[in-house]
């Protein structure tokens, strides 16, 4: 059995992709697949989501997407048997705990086929070289221009830490919770719209942010190349301010966003160091209004449920995490099925891993889930998660965690009342 959670982004959305910086939370709900070996080279997959069983060789991938559900296990394959040998397929049943799509389901289900196709052919990779494959299939396979933000929350994330990660060169440091933190919960809200990134106009933001980024160095005199190998990390800040008014309005607005949540980031990551749950709030909200304005991301619904926590009073701060019509809130009150803990990648066929939860529980699909912080002993304690995996590297220390949690696709803060 192998296991990937999901993963929340409280401040950092639409920038990896430029090479920006990120905040992540790995949560307790994510895809399990259940597998055996099966040694004549044969992948045979179905899904509990989907009535589509899906089977190929390991040495007979479609060279193009099927648009199917299981095109990403395909590109993983493709790009697993480029750079090791294979020799073993697998034989398996892959279930998702939330509705399909959001929280960076295709990213875990990457990752966790990734791990179980390592797992049976003996090979073990270390944790960029999982973010890399898992970003190449996206990208090359499935057609969807993303950055590595998804996999590095998946793989990067601690119990009782935010992840804070330069996508740049994939420096990252994991802020432990502060002790004085405010009690929180953080809450799930699905919008019932469900989209996929190859399916939305995904693409074309990043093209925009890419065009932003291509006018801004001509107008400055900047050296540049390739379309394709620009971003808004080599324009600094003080170029787009002076060259902005020259933008068509669409490409000022994603690079509006993107600066803005660049400095929200660095901002962020300050103030959940002091424990200062306001101002992290504060700027969630901010990013959530910069998704869903500047980059003009999000359903109707998406921008609806933003705006009524906006005026609802107890919640801290909300992010949109769209295309993925859901949305996060930190409410004052904890719905009766949330629990919180630290989130483990693991794979349970290949070899023994540490104990593991993770960090979100959910209700149904169209029903709120909150991910509580520890108020008292009778309580559970908020974290983010651990992934760990046979396939990564053996060396890899990895603390113990207490089953609990909360979390998904759009993550917001939320003030607990405190019981007398």
């Amino acid at each position: 059995m192998a296991f990937c959670p999901y993963r929340v982004c409280p401040i950092g959305a639409h920038s990896d992709h430029q090479l920006g910086k990120i905040t992540g939370l790995a949560i307790d709900r994510g895809i399990h697949l259940a597998y055996k070996p099966k040694h004549n080279g044969v992948i045979e997959l179905c899904s509990l989501q989907f009535d589509k069983r899906a089977q190929w060789h390991i040495h007979g991938v479609p060279e193009v997407r099927q648009n199917d559900w299981a095109d990403y296990l395909r590109g993983a394959t493709l790009e697993l048997g480029m750079r090791h040998p294979l020799s073993v397929g697998l034989s398996g049943v892959i279930q998702g705990t939330l509705p399909i799509g959001g929280l960076s389901s295709s990213a875990a289900v990457t990752l966790v086929y990734l791990s179980a196709l390592c797992c049976v052919n003996g090979i073990r990779l270390t944790d960029l070289e999982m973010i890399e494959m898992a970003v190449a299939v996206e990208n090359r396979y499935v057609g969807v221009s993303s950055g590595k933000l998804d996999q590095s929350c998946e793989l990067f994330s601690r119990k009782d830490h935010l992840l804070y990660l330069d996508t740049l060169d994939d420096h990252y440091e994991l802020i432990p919770t502060h002790p004085a933190m405010k009690p929180y919960a953080i809450a799930i809200f699905f919008s019932g719209v469900e989209r996929t990134l190859a399916g939305s106009k995904f693409n074309m933001r990043v093209d925009e942010c890419r065009s932003a980024a291509y006018a801004l160095k001509a107008f400055a005199g900047m050296e540049y190349g390739k379309f394709g190998e620009t971003h808004l990390r080599e324009v600094p800040v003080e170029v787009f301010r002076e060259y902005r008014h020259r933008l068509p309005e669409n490409w000022a607005k994603r690079a509006e966003h993107w600066y803005t949540e660049f400095a929200r980031v660095e901002q962020g990551a300050e103030a959940w160091r002091r424990g200062d749950l306001d101002t992290f709030g504060r700027l969630s909200f901010e990013s959530g209004h910069s998704s869903i304005y500047n980059y003009e991301t999000g359903s109707p619904e998406l921008k609806t449920l933003y705006d009524i926590m906006t005026h609802t009073d107890g919640i801290y701060g909300a992010a949109s995490q769209a295309p993925v019509s859901r949305d996060a809130a930190w409410p004052s009150s904890t719905p009766p099925t949330a629990r919180a803990s630290g989130a483990r990648w693991k794979n349970s066929t290949c070899a023994p891993s540490p104990s593991s939860g993770a960090n979100t529980s959910t209700s149904s699909a169209t029903a709120p889930t909150a991910l509580s912080s520890k108020e008292n002993s009778n309580e559970v304690s908020y974290s983010c998660g651990r992934l760990c995996h046979p396939a990564l590297s053996p060396d890899r220390k990895l603390p113990q965690a207490t089953p609990q949690g909360a979390g998904q696709d759009h993550p917001g803060l939320a003030r607990r009342r405190h019981r007398r």
